[in-house]
């Protein structure tokens, strides 16, 4: 992964080891220019000032003025000149965005893909012209061509998955209760072995769970070669979505599903069902959801790499196909660094219109909670987990007990809060500094599916399944046997499809349900885990007993009252509570131990609200289509493709657009806000996001809370409402917690999100 320089920059190739002298200059600079700066401008704000900021990301300019030979794979000199391969966000009012792909065509670049439903284009062009194009004003934004990376049942006992409220366990293909059935999870990864027997559909003998393999690898933009065509969304039943599907389809009976092993295993922590039959332990190994159907999305190559505009192409398919196949949910185990902010970054535009579109994303958080020296890093959070409509999920390790009282945040999961931002008129850099992650799942040495080779007669395992097959593979003991072979996994990568699972469960068990409210209740249902901060594991451990009790208490028909208009849906007054439910108990029990939930649910980007009536009284903020943070708000508008013969209306995706949302109410009175009790962040005090969560959720099970009598309501002149909990760069700069480890500073030598078995190996994590 190349540099990440979400502060100021130092160079990579010093690293700041053995640099004190340049370190401390480094943070005297910061700091003077920090003190320039006071809170974060945004939302109106922000939008108001869209044309007096830089549209160019931090790391992009900074590699257009270089002399030096380019590091990253999106910059390349072609005989002496400087080009680079870039993404255009647009906001033209054409969706095919024509005028500008002909005026990319005519500066002489090249169009490498077209990403209708983001509204962005992929192109290679001269570095001396991306100043140009910034500055036209159907441009939003202008990315680099970032790389992204790949950042089990004991695993059904520990989140809840197998208590009286979800499940019980009898055989290995028999359950009774939530397994996910008919819900449709995405996978974005490396690749699914679909002929794999935790895959296998127990209603259908010799077929597959996976019920799509495509292929988003772009050999063009990878190679550089200079191309005219593009891909476009297309119409429904043309030849040119025809010829395009075909193009991307991988069938089952090819040699190697998933050559590197990371996409497999992550979608078996969500929706494997596995008994493995050659271990004399016999051990159950399934996923949280063992019988949801998945959609294998292939975007990252054989040795886990791959590229952003790649990533867009199979969240756009994701997007276009996902009322056909009921795709409620799509896992990233993936990250890319970037310098921008969430309302900019490509992959952020990208996963907020999958959200607006109804499919719950969930993000690995990313793996780079400790520097180069060892030391606990903040700000560290990847794109697109800085998004603030996504699930960002942390790991924890679980001991290898079935106990949760042991459980801790693994040292190698990122910390909040989200560094991507932009440099106002004056030059000063301002900060997200948004509240993440929102939970944290089991992530350490979790046992799933390894893929090896399809041909039953030469068992070939996966890249990282041969490479490190004596940390991986031989501690389990299991037979190797073509189609049930397993291993071992660490990473905030194996934690999220813990949660994309549950999502799963939650949405069998209640279909109504929205993205943002689906993050809210497995927020609130979470486990506080002592002796860690809203930082290290947002609002706690996943709970899926909790999330299952919540999301079936709740009327089934929230998102079709919203599709209609929501004009049944009256803030604060109409109530959500299915008929005859009431609000459940605020506890669980797992495994014997019983905890209080967490109570606790991000809005905003830096407000923590909590009470009862969140769920029991129609909250704006539960509209899929609406974004709120901090004084802005913006809404959506999603345009179908139009009715066909044998096309529903209302089914094809072709394009989404956002608007500034004005005089909107976002949470009606009754709703408590905690922020106040938070209070101002500060690590040494633990106040503020650096709060225990335990702490601040004891208060909350007492009622504490700043009862809202008026709600939550943008005006003209943006939320009456306080700060929240505030994270201005001066305190988190001034505690030293984020200088003292040379995150801000370096955060280009983070980690690669390639330690998957680092995670096992080096970071000697129990």
């Amino acid at each position: 992964m190349f540099a990440v320089n979400r502060g100021f920059h130092a160079p990579q190739n010093t690293c700041l080891a053995g640099k004190p002298q340049r370190l401390l200059s480094a943070v005297l600079a910061s700091l003077a220019l920090i003190c320039v700066g006071s809170l974060l401008q945004s939302g109106d704000a922000q939008a108001a000032n869209k044309d007096r900021r830089a549209k160019i990301a931090y790391d992009l300019n900074e590699e257009l003025f270089e002399t030096r030979a380019p590091k990253a794979k999106w910059a390349r000199d072609i005989n002496r000149v400087r080009h680079v391969q870039v993404i255009i966000v647009s906001d033209s009012s054409d969706r095919e965005m024509t005028d500008l792909r002909n005026h990319v065509k005519r500066i002489g670049g090249s169009i490498h893909a077209v990403h209708p439903s983001i509204q962005a284009i992929t192109v290679n062009v001269k570095a001396s012209q991306v100043s140009a194009l910034s500055k036209r004003d159907d441009v939003i934004s202008v990315s680099p061509n970032r790389e992204t990376q790949r950042t089990s049942s004991t695993l059904e006992s520990i989140t809840g998955a197998l208590s009286n409220n979800v499940r019980t366990y009898s055989s290995k293909t028999s359950y009774s209760g939530l397994d996910g059935n008919g819900i449709g999870v995405a996978v974005l990864d490396s690749g699914v072995m679909s002929q794999h027997a935790a895959f296998d559909d127990p209603k259908v003998s010799g077929a597959s769970r996976v019920k799509r393999n495509v292929n988003m690898l772009n050999a063009n933009a990878a190679s550089w070669v200079n191309s005219a065509g593009a891909t476009a969304s297309l119409q429904p039943g043309s030849a040119a979505l025809t010829a395009y599907e075909a193009a991307i389809r991988v069938d089952s009976n090819v040699a190697t599903e998933d050559a590197f092993g990371h996409g497999t295993h992550v979608a078996s922590v969500a929706a494997g069902r596995y008994f493995t039959p050659n271990d004399v332990a016999s051990r159950d190994t399934s996923g949280i959801a063992p019988n949801a159907n998945i959609y294998d999305v292939r975007v990252l190559s054989d040795a886990g790499f791959g590229t952003v505009s790649d990533a867009l192409e199979g969240i756009q398919w994701v997007i276009y196909h996902a009322k056909e196949y009921n795709i409620r949910v799509m896992n990233l185990s993936l990250a890319a660094s970037s310098t921008e902010s969430w309302e900019t970054d490509p992959l952020c535009v990208a996963v907020r219109n999958a959200a607006a579109a109804g499919i719950t994303v969930v993000v690995a958080a990313g793996n780079y909670g400790k520097n180069l020296f060892g030391r606990e890093n903040y700000g560290v959070i990847s794109s697109p987990g800085n998004d603030p409509t996504v699930i960002t999920v942390g790991a924890v390790n679980y001991k290898n007990t079935t106990t949760r009282n042991d459980d801790i945040v693994n040292n190698f999961s990122s910390r909040g809060p989200t560094r991507g931002g932009y440099k106002d008129a004056s030059g000063v850099r301002r900060a997200d500094n948004l509240l993440k992650p929102d939970l944290v799942a089991p992530g350490n040495k979790l046992v799933g599916a390894a893929a090896t080779s399809n041909d039953s007669a030469t068992l070939k395992w996966n890249y990282l399944g041969a490479i490190f097959k004596s940390f991986l593979v031989d501690p389990l003991g299991i037979k190797a046997t073509q189609d049930e072979t397993q291993m071992l996994m660490s990473g905030t990568s194996i934690a999220a499809p813990a949660v994309a699972g549950t999502v799963a469960l939650m949405l069998q068990a209640n279909p109504g349900l929205t993205p943002p409210l689906i993050k809210a209740i497995l927020q609130y249902s979470a486990q506080p885990l002592p002796n860690a901060n809203l930082l290290q594991q947002g609002a706690g451990l996943l709970n899926v007993d909790g999330a299952v009790t919540l999301a079936e208490a709740l009327r089934t028909d929230i998102s079709s009252q919203l599709d209609a208009g929501g004009s049944n849906l009256v803030p604060g007054t109409t109530s959500l509570l299915a008929s005859g439910k009431s609000m459940p108990t605020k506890s669980s029990t797992i495994n014997g131990t019983s905890f209080n939930w967490s109570r606790i649910v991000y809005a905003g980007g830096n407000q923590i609200l909590t009470g009862d009536n969140l769920f029991t009284k129609y909250q704006p903020i539960w509209d899929t289509r609406l974004v709120w943070v901090r004084n802005g708000a913006k809404r959506s508008t999603i345009t179908y493709w139009p009715a066909a013969s044998g096309v529903a209306s209302n089914t094809f995706v072709k394009s989404i657009t956002w608007a500034s949302a004005s005089n909107q109410a976002l949470v009606s009175s009754g709703v408590l806000n905690a922020s106040m009790l938070a209070g101002f962040s500060s690590s040494i005090a633990k106040t503020g996001a650096f709060m225990p969560t335990a702490t601040l959720g004891g208060w909350l099970t007492l009622g504490s809370g700043m009862l809202l009598g008026q709600g939550i309501k943008l005006s003209s002149s943006g939320v009456v409402l306080s700060e929240g909990v505030v994270l201005s760069e001066g305190v988190v700069l001034s505690e030293g917690v984020v200088l003292s480890e040379g995150v801000v500073l370096s955060e280009g030598v983070v980690l690669s999100e390639g330690v998957v078995l680092s995670e096992v190996v080096t970071l000697g994590e129990p």
